[in-house]
């Protein structure tokens, strides 16, 4: 039996003046007429070993959430109260969500891969009133040394799913009825340039953009959905609100290594997989899932950028059924009734202040290639723009600042005006990013802002230089990271490029990969390295909790590389 909303349904769904992130829930279970058909589904291994899946209907997560909601309610959580959610990615934490939001409180969501201090650090910036974790040992431990930012509760995420609901009540008005402009969760950056940012959604302006979604999505009636986003990131919430609302079929991954994907693919069958680069990496090197991706017709990935390296092997897997192509897309002697071969990846460049992908580029087999192309901005964008310093819009070619204009973008970061204040220009918000667009309306993403290599020949922007090692070294290089660190006296900065090797290079020499990859980038006419490090371990090549790589750690490690 379908557990997808009817067409009608979702095309309400896209008009409903008081639909947001904060009671998506409540709108499903009211208007889809297949409420106890389950389509969320969770994973795990049985004692042999073996993926067993478990789904979940919407009556399933509201009784699960007001479960929730009532351990928060009797521990004295009220509208407006900033809560921080400490739990294992899946779907634990996005029900700690829906209790949180149906009380009108705010969950401030964190990956529990982040580093203890940091995260301390980052709560007392938030001022949560209570904390629920998977382990609280950490954090009694520094509450202990610093009472005075203790919150009112530290428990334990198993307690509150082992609460006695019957023991506990709701408040009158349940759930919470939210206002166009409410805070609905905070969300920190992935802390790739510093301390985590925390970044507010608002109830309404999470959902701007993402109404065409009811009709565009699902492409096909069968369409499965696997979400290997972090689910304490805003990509993470933004496609289980879209799951919960068509009703579509989807495993919520609690982990995102291959090892563990792999199998859950295999089981599940997938024909759409949406998750950040870091697992398309890993899934795109050595020997490809081909099994686990014979169904898979659609790969989606926000945040960062994907590389075209690690795209053009994933679109040799699964179909496309005739649907999803345009007849004047067709290769040569292909019939527009049938399948073709091979899968499309749809490369959005988002950011959790952005609300969404703003910036889509979609690839398939036939694709040419076409370095750092993000593709033309979307519906949900007013108005987007490379500016210059004084936020004035600069000529089609000249790289400067990336700003939008869209009603789907933050409200701002919590508790601090200022830094909201230091991303508007000129009425636009600045991605972070630095950026071109081209005379057709493409653009073209270079580099974030805190990563351009000021070198004495003019800026150096590392993701091009990325994208040639990935691509056209792709028998040595399976991933790199291109940062610039001081050069010798009186040269200013130098570019380095901190490499995973293949596994079956790996022999090679940093000497080797440096001659070979500035070979590559003086044909592209790129700046050539002036040194490479060979990553060996996982601590050489250092993530942030959301699987990014941590630029500004690796500049430190090597800021005394040319000393000599």
């Amino acid at each position: 039996m379908t557990s997808i909303a009817p067409l009608p349904v979702r095309r309400r769904f896209m008009t409903e003046p008081g639909l947001g992130a904060g009671n998506f829930l409540d709108h499903a279970l009211e208007g889809n007429p297949h409420r106890d058909v389950p389509f969320v589904h969770t994973h795990r291994l049985d004692h042999r070993g073996q993926v067993v899946l478990r789904g979940h209907s919407l009556v399933d997560l509201a009784r699960m959430r007001d479960g929730y909601a009532r351990w928060y309610h009797a521990n004295g959580v009220r509208p407006g109260d900033p809560v921080a959610i400490v739990v294992a990615e899946g779907l634990e934490p996005l029900i700690h969500f829906l209790a949180l939001t149906a009380l009108g409180a705010v969950p401030a969501m964190v990956n529990d891969a982040m580093r203890p201090d940091v995260m301390i650090r980052y709560l007392n910036h938030v001022g949560v009133v209570g904390v629920v974790a998977d382990d609280t040992t950490r954090l009694q431990l520094a509450y202990r040394d610093d009472p005075q930012n203790r919150p009112r509760f530290v428990a334990l995420a198993s307690e509150v799913r082992a609460f006695d609901v019957a023991s506990g009540t709701l408040p009158e008005s349940y759930p919470h009825r939210h206002e166009p402009d409410d805070i609905v969760a905070l969300i920190h950056s992935s802390g790739t340039t510093g301390v985590p940012k925390s970044t507010t959604l608002g109830h309404r302006s999470f959902w701007d953009g993402k109404q065409a979604r009811m009709e565009r999505f699902p492409a096909e009636p069968y369409d499965r959905l696997m979400s290997l986003m972090p689910h304490t990131h805003a990509g993470g919430l933004s496609y289980f609100l879209t799951a919960v609302l068509l009703g579509l079929p989807t495993v919520v991954m609690s982990d995102w290594r291959r090892a563990v994907v792999e199998p859950v693919m295999e089981a599940f069958q997938p024909t759409m997989v949406a998750s950040f680069p870091r697992t398309f990496v890993e899934l795109a090197t050595g020997e490809l899932p081909v099994e686990g991706a014979a169904r898979v017709h659609s790969w989606f990935n926000t945040g960062d950028s994907a590389h075209f390296g690690h795209i053009r092997r994933l679109v040799q897997l699964g179909e496309r059924p005739a649907g999803l192509i345009k007849p004047w897309l067709l290769p040569a002697g292909a019939s527009a009734g049938e399948p073709l071969p091979g899968s499309q990846f749809i490369d959005g460049l988002g950011s959790s202040e952005m609300g969404m992908a703003l910036f889509g580029m979609v690839f398939t087999p036939e694709t040419p290639r076409d370095d750092r192309c993000v593709g033309r901005a979307q519906d949900a964008v007013i108005r987007a723009a490379v500016l210059d310093e004084n936020g004035e819009e600069v000529p089609d070619g000249t790289v400067g600042l990336l700003g939008v204009i869209t009603p789907s973008r933050t409200p701002g970061y919590w508790n601090d005006q200022r830094l909201t204040e230091s991303f508007e220009l000129n009425g636009f918000w600045l991605t972070g990013d630095v950026a071109r667009r081209d005379a057709e309306g493409r653009f073209y993403h270079l580099d974030r802002t805190v990563d351009v290599i000021d070198t004495l020949a003019g800026p150096v922007y590392s993701l091009p230089v990325e994208e040639v090692l990935i691509a056209d070294c792709a028998d040595l290089v399976q991933d790199c990271s291109v940062v610039g660190v001081p050069g010798p006296p009186g040269e200013g900065q130098r570019p380095i490029a901190v490499v995973r090797l293949q596994a079956d290079a790996a022999d090679a020499t940093a000497e080797e990969v440096r001659d070979r990859a500035n070979k590559a980038l003086a044909e592209a006419g790129l700046a050539t390295l002036g040194a490479v490090v060979i990553a060996r371990t996982g601590e050489d090549y250092p993530l942030g909790p959301t699987g990014k790589v941590l630029k500004r750690e690796l500049r430190t490690r090597h800021a005394a590389l040319f000393a000599a």
